[in-house]
Order: C-alpha cells, then structure tokens, then sequence
C-alpha cells in the first residue's frame, strides 16, 4: 500500500480519484492549496504526490521542485485541466513523474502510478547503506533514521556540500561529525562555528583571521576557522543565524575558496568540505530577505533532514539501553535493568528536546535510582510523569475524550443522502463544465453514457 497525496482544489474531483486509489490499495490523503499540500508533505512520507497546475494560492509546476524536495522524496505527478506542451515540457524539466490531464485521469492513472512506485521500491533496494558506517553514537534503526543514514553514506562519498535539518536535539553534529569521520578528509581536522555564538562584530574576524591592528584590540594576526578547517571539514552549526552581510562574504569564499582575513590585502586558500546544520526554515527566511537565496541554494547541495525522536519511537529501547549503560559506567553503578511501563512510559511522551531530553532525562533517572538494580517511571522527572497522566486523564494515549468522539459521529448526515447530495452536485458542475454535450462529460468523468443517464434519471435531471 502506498501513501499518495493529491494537491487539487477540486472537491470533486480529488474524492473520485481519492475513491479510485484506494479502490486500487492505497492510502490517499487530500490537500486542497499548494501551501497545506506542502505542510502535509513535510509531515508525513508520502511516495506519490498528484499536483495540480492550476491553485488557488499558486502554480502547481512553480512548486513542483519543492514537492519533490520534501524529506520523504516522493514522486510528483502533475494533473491538470488544461494540458499544453509548454506545461508538459516544463513538467518534465522540474522532475515530474509524468503529466497528465484532468478528463483522462481516471482511466490512465494506474500505470504511470505503478511504474512510480516499481521505480521508487528499486531505487530505496539499491539505496541502502552500502558500508559499515562509523555512526559517531547514532542509535537507531528505525525506517526513517535509515533513510537519513542512507544520504549520510551517500555524503560522505562525496565532496558535495551537505545541510542537516531537523528540530533542536535530533543529532545534526553527530550526523555532521559522522559524515567527517566515514569522508576521505577524516586524518583532517573538524572544525565546527556555532553561528549563533558568534557575537556580530566578530563574525568576520572569527571566519576569515585577521590582521594585526585590524580592529581595537587585535594586537596581533590571527588565523580564522576557515584556514583551520583546510583539507579537513568546516561545520557552520545553526547557519540560519549567520548575519546577513556576512553571508554575502562566506557565499564567495564557498565558491572560490579563498578569502581576505579582516585588515589583509592579500587573499589566502582553504579547501576545506563544508557541512551545515540548522534548525530554521531557510527556506521561509530567503523569502522574507533574512537568508541569501543564492547561499541557501549553494548550502543544500545534498541536504538531510534528521526525524524528531516522537517520528522514530521504535528506537527508543535501543537508546535506552545504550546510554543507561553508559551512564551506570560513568556513575561507577551496576548495569541496570527496567520494567516495561518504563519504556511505555517513554514512549507516550512527546520529547519536544528530541534525542538530546531524552539522554539528559536518562542521566538524572540513573542519578535518581542510584543503586536500585531496576528502572520504573516513578524515577522519570515529575514534568514527564505529569504530562503523562494528564494526558491519561483526557483519554489515554490519543487524548481523545468519549464525548468529542461521539459528537463526531452525531454531526454526520446518513450515508445515502451524503451519497446522494455528492451525486447531485457532481452531476451539475459536470453538465455545466461540459455545456450540456454528454459525450463530453463521459470522456471527463469516465462514466458510460449508460451511467451517466441512469444517475440524472435517479435525481430527476434528465437532459431533454
């Protein structure tokens, strides 16, 4: 079963092909503008996405390269209502799967849809680790830190540049190190800038050198990180926080490598491999003129976005076991072991700090137990074991009380007469659309004329 979302405005429309692919075994989801399209895509992993040229809020085709570059990497079909060789060509140039019209739809979606999703199970077969990676203390194995490990062994084949994305605590020095130390650079230096350390005024002076006499204070030459990182790695950790006249300078010396120390006249040479993380959405801050489009655009020549721990619960345990004895060896304990309402316990919780909460919380839990041989949730912080039990007390794990869920139900109408008004508004937007022709509606809807005619006689509609 595959994941499929379709990006379409059309109600219609979207639910008869919604209602067409799960007849077909999948799982189809409906966005109906380009920007919760985007949202849901980022999300979630969908394998295909069908598009629509024509939105509300947008080009479907302008879009496309961002639909495509979503973390799961799906697919992108382009639907539309107006097919025309200038779209399909440009279709084609932005990677989509195939392009395909509105009123054939229905009748042709199978195939393309099949030869996607036979091409994207070879590709993720032939896309596995290839090496025994050095994991720098990545715990893990669940789909989704595999794939991020997948592009981690292809990056560090490589000398492209690499940005790592995820929320706060999800490991992107450890990926950033890991990808210096499987790298042919790994004898060579990493040499990491946490960007939003640097205070602004000695942003440059810090990346670039500088010379003697260069600023108050400077009374002698000093060589900066980039001459540090030479032949080896330079990780700008939290580039997002880059000042925006820096980002103007780095961007040359990223082409170039080569660059001015602050106060010299002369330039000097760095090859260095650049990796760089982020929390932020550069993409969001380039179109509101806080993040160099040019930069972001040489930034993520390979990027990887690394899964929020509540994404990869099922590595939770390994995690565990991993830094609980780590911990028992640094505090000089007994290895410990622990009861399963302890793991349950973690795995309820949200982790809003990701990887880095839940060590700090394993940390103060072994301190907490000090010599007890076994682990149970009431040695979890009181913040933990509180949201816990709220959100018990609002319906368990999904905090769904019984009375929203049977609200839920009441507002629904009988399925015949959903049915029926769906029918019934169907059929005149299709009769409208096509002026009457019935030829016309059978090829846009892919009904029979037979159907056609028994659904307006069910309704009363019949064409005179």
């Amino acid at each position: 079963m595959a994941q499929i979302l379709i990006v379409d405005d059309d109600p219609f429309l979207s639910e008869a092909l919604r209602r067409k692919l799960v007849r077909l075994g999948h799982d189809a989801s409906i966005a109906k503008t380009l920007a919760d399209g985007y949202s849901t895509a980022k999300s979630k992993d969908f394998d295909v996405i069908l598009l629509d040229v024509t939105m509300p809020d947008g080009n479907g085709l302008e879009s496309l390269p961002r639909f495509r570059d979503v973390p799961s990497k799906p697919e992108v079909m382009i639907i539309t209502g107006l097919g025309n060789p200038d779209g399909a060509e440009l279709a084609v140039k932005h990677g989509a799967w195939c392009y395909l019209e509105k009123a054939a739809i229905s009748r042709e979606i199978e195939l393309p849809l099949t030869r996607a999703l036979q091409f994207r199970e070879e590709k993720e077969k032939t896309s596995r680790v290839p090496v025994v990676l050095k994991r720098q203390h990545i715990i893990g194995n669940s789909k989704n830190i595999l794939k991020s490990l997948d592009l981690l062994a292809k990056a560090a084949a490589s000398e492209v540049n690499v940005l790592i994305f995820g929320e706060t605590g999800t490991g992107k020095e450890l990926f950033a190190r890991a990808i210096h130390e499987n790298s042919t650079r790994a004898a060579q230096s990493f040499v990491v800038v946490d960007c939003a350390a640097l205070p602004e005024t000695l942003v440059e002076s810090t990346l670039f050198g500088h010379e003697k006499g260069a600023f108050t204070g400077a009374v002698q030459s000093r060589k900066g990180l980039i001459h540090q990182a030479d032949r080896g790695t330079l990780f700008l950790d939290e580039v997002g926080e880059l000042p925006i006249h820096v980002q103007k300078s780095f961007l040359r010396v990223l082409q170039e490598k080569r660059f001015i120390p602050v106060g010299g006249n002369k330039e000097e040479g760095s090859n260095f491999r650049l990796v760089a993380a982020t929390n932020r959405d550069l993409e969001k801050m380039a179109d509101a003129g806080k993040f160099r489009k040019d930069l972001l655009f040489r930034l993520k020549s390979m990027a990887i976005h690394l899964p929020p721990l509540r994404e990869r619960i099922g590595d939770i345990q390994e995690l565990v076991q991993h830094y609980v004895a780590k911990f028992c060896e640094r505090y000089n304990q007994e290895t410990k072991g622990f009861a399963p309402e302890f793991i349950s316990a973690l795995t309820e919780y949200h982790w809003p700090g990701n990887v880095r909460e839940l060590i700090q919380t394993l940390e103060r839990v072994i301190a907490v137990a000090q010599h007890h041989p076994t682990l149970y949730p009431n040695h979890l912080p009181d913040g933990i074991r509180v949201q816990l039990a709220r959100a018990a007390v609002k319906g368990g794990k999904k905090a769904v009380s019984g009375d929203e869920t049977k609200s839920s139900y009441t507002s629904l109408p009988v399925w015949r007469e959903f049915k029926d008004a769906l029918e019934i508004d169907y059929l005149h937007k299709l009769i409208s659309r096509c002026g009457g022709n019935i030829q016309a509606a059978c090829k846009y809807s892919g009904l029979s004329r037979a159907r056609i005619y028994q659904l307006l006689n069910k309704h009363g509609m019949v064409q005179r």
